[in-house]
């Protein structure tokens, strides 16, 4: 199903266009453009030497592989002989995998906003020999559409301007250069303020959709770090609205077109205000922040449709991202051969003969299809439909005469039809490369769902990938590398890469209580700070010192598609100091959290991540020792206990009582030297805030103090 169509009769084959120099490039993106005509130079010194031995401006074009406006794009221009010699004569064009270099993405990304007021992907910069930039777009037609214009236009317009009114050019460029090196923020005197959780709380109220679920208006994102803020902000405000407004976007998420009703796993976001049009690409750190919200979401309601989607989303990503190395690819397409979404849309006629008149009728009644379609018409004349929830499933059971368990058991035999049938269709490209960052969000959902759930093999999937991502992302030196593919290693790793990987290291030690995780953790933080921190005034940078500098270094806290570094930082340097007892975290955490609170107080909503790790710092916290035997009844109670509640700020460490391993924690947290058994059985030590309770070696004990 994969192979190339055959030419039409009586047409001669015609050998594949000659590649460019992405064709040595291990990158899918680059490598989806080897044969452009475009003569594209991947990022790097040679491109820009001959830009300026030539006198040209640089053409700068940013995507991803799995991005369908690339594809367009790419289609439309890029593959276009008229568009390519434009460029190839006036220009020296350069793509980058905005994925494989996160640092040039955003630096160019920022003069996109501060240019045009937007951003978003294929990103187009033109700009000088020395990367300054005085011209931004994202997509842009061959030819003008309405008041947009097209490539065909602009290019001979920008190469003509660089000939005739360069001095403009430059004097922008100049301009959009300095404000891009001055977007640091300074270190404020300022303490943290439990008020700017009540101002991130109160600003999600004023933009969240009550009848849809989510905030503002379309397109809509599922934006995880703000449920995940919100769920913490819920436990410690129950009369607050927070859970609330996160259950209402959960179950609307849950029963929409974002999800995949047949699949598991999430679409990047719906178009539209109530979920039900996705733009079809998935994402494994979409999943992956998914994971955590259901799950978390799960311990703190007992709604048992949150565990089911978190499942779902694991069988997903374990059946189509999970690659035999062990790690995890980075993204599925949203086109394949039918066109965009095509692998996941029906007729009702495509049905029947899958499911039988009867079953194929019901599927309709379930998943909201419709005889001509309930999706806008790409001019096909094929009635498309996605797969959606409208009616609740209780309603359908009553009209049928079905109880609801006997209606689930009949979704699940469709479900499972369908998707094998589904199988059989050509399905989207799968962008294979490995990225720390990623992986290490995915590694740490599924920590979190394997203790959530009580599933070892949740466990094991995350253990098996991070082994991968230590063993061959790894340098020896200590200093983590962000990306793999084909066998090949690459690109010094970004902020990102070393707070997520740090944070799953963390997740990985409170599921398995292998001492060696906590271990990994302090020592891959001591290479994080050595080369990132902002030793003047505080955070982290996103680039590390002796890495490709643009425009100056840059430091974040805003939340994207995933939460700021800095904010997963500030978390996992609370964490090790509860962990550990180590007041230098401490203190390091308070001057993080200190360079960034004037932008916080300024944007409360945007930076969520940051306010979930202030909610740890600030909220009622949790320090749990467990002393037991491994394995032990009487250990496994106890741990059960506090598994089994929504303790968003608990910190738990296990010394293991006898045997291999006792006393080895003891070199990190040096605290627990001396918790022993109590009566002879397994013990809990605990510390609410700045008090400690008297040991506890009831199970039924330890959850009552838990619960106050």
């Amino acid at each position: 199903m994969d192979r190339k169509p055959a030419a039409p009769a009586g047409e001669v084959p015609r050998d594949p266009p000659a590649p460019n120099r992405l064709i040595r490039e291990k990158s899918p993106y680059l490598l989806q453009h080897a044969r452009n005509p475009v003569d594209w130079y991947p990022w790097g010194t040679e491109a820009f030497d001959r830009a300026a031995a030539e006198d040209k401006p640089v053409f700068l074009s940013i995507g991803y592989a799995t991005c369908h406006w690339c594809h367009v794009m790419a289609h439309e221009s890029f593959e276009d002989p008229e568009v390519a010699a434009l460029l190839n004569r006036d220009f020296i064009a350069v793509k980058v995998d905005r994925e494989e270099r996160p640092d040039i993405d955003s630096t160019y990304m920022a003069a996109c906003q501060m240019m045009t007021g937007q951003g978003g992907w294929p990103l187009t910069i033109l700009m000088t020999p020395d990367k300054k930039p005085f011209f931004a777009a994202t997509y842009i037609p061959r030819d003008r559409r309405f008041a947009l214009m097209g490539l065909l236009e602009l290019l001979p317009r920008v190469a003509g301007a660089w000939h005739d009114r360069r001095s403009e050019l430059l004097a922008a460029s100049e301009q959009i250069a300095g404000s891009l090196a001055r977007a640091v923020p300074e270190y404020s005197a300022r303490g943290p303020d439990p008020s700017l959780l009540d101002e991130g709380y109160e600003d999600l109220l004023l933009r969240f959709d009550h009848e849809n679920g989510g905030f503002g208006t379309a397109p809509k994102f599922p934006s995880p770090p703000v449920l995940l803020f919100l769920l913490r902000y819920g436990r410690e405000h129950p009369g607050s609205r927070a859970t609330a407004m996160v259950g209402t976007t959960l179950d609307a998420m849950r029963d929409g077109g974002i999800r995949d009703h047949l699949g598991g796993g999430f679409h990047r976001y719906a178009t539209d205000a109530g979920w039900r049009v996705p733009h079809f690409e998935k994402m494994l750190y979409d999943q992956a922040l998914l994971l955590m919200a259901y799950t978390a979401a799960f311990l703190a309601t007992g709604n048992v449709r949150y565990r089911e989607t978190a499942e779902e989303i694991i069988a997903y990503v374990c059946r189509d991202l999970l690659l035999p190395e062990g790690a995890f690819a980075s993204a599925e397409d949203a086109d394949s051969p039918g066109g965009e979404g095509a692998w996941y849309l029906w007729s009702i006629e495509e049905m029947v003969p899958v499911l039988g008149p009867e079953d194929a009728a019901l599927a309709g009644r379930v998943y909201g299809l419709l005889p001509g379609g309930n999706m806008p018409a790409d001019g096909s004349g094929r009635p498309q439909n996605i797969l959606y929830r409208p009616v609740p499933l209780a309603e359908i059971a009553r009209s049928g005469g079905l109880t609801v368990q006997e209606l689930r058991d009949r979704i699940g035999s469709i479900r499972n039809r369908l998707l094998a049938a589904r199988q059989l269709r050509p399905r989207p490209t799968r962008d294979d490369k490995v990225l720390a960052d990623s992986n290490g969000l995915m590694i740490a959902g599924l920590a979190q769902a394997g203790r959530a759930f009580g599933n070892p093999d949740y466990t094991r999937v995350a253990e098996q990938a991070m082994a991968f991502i230590l063993r061959t992302l790894g340098t020896g030196t200590g200093r983590l590398l962000h990306r793999y593919r084909d066998g090949e290693a690459g690109i010094p790793a970004f902020a990102d890469d070393y707070a997520f990987i740090i944070f799953a290291l963390l997740e990985l030690y409170e599921t398995t209580f292998e001492t060696r995780y906590l271990a990994d953790a302090i020592a891959t933080e001591e290479i994080f700070e050595a080369r990132f921190l902002d030793t003047e005034n505080g955070g982290f940078f996103s680039i590390a010192d002796d890495g490709e500098i643009l425009f100056g270094r840059n430091k974040v806290c805003y939340d994207g598609a995933v939460p700021s570094a800095n904010g997963v930082a500030l978390d996992n340097l609370i964490r090790l100091f509860r962990l550990t007892g180590n007041p230098a975290y401490g203190r390091r955490a308070d001057q993080l959290a200190r360079a960034f609170l004037d932008r916080v107080a300024g944007q409360p909503a945007a930076c969520c991540g940051f306010l979930s790790a202030l909610d740890r710092a600030l909220g009622s916290s949790q320090e749990i020792v467990i002393v037991g035997n491994a394995g032990a009844g009487d250990t496994e109670a106890l741990i059960a206990a506090i598994r089994s509640r929504y303790l968003p700020n608990a910190s738990v460490l296990f010394c293991p009582a006898s045997g291999p391993g006792a006393g080895a924690l003891a070199a990190y947290a040096p605290f627990t030297r001396g918790l022993a058994l109590q009566g002879g059985k397994a013990t809990a030590y605990l510390c609410t805030g700045d008090a400690c309770t008297t040991p506890v070696t009831d199970p039924a004990e330890l959850g009552a103090r838990l619960d106050r």
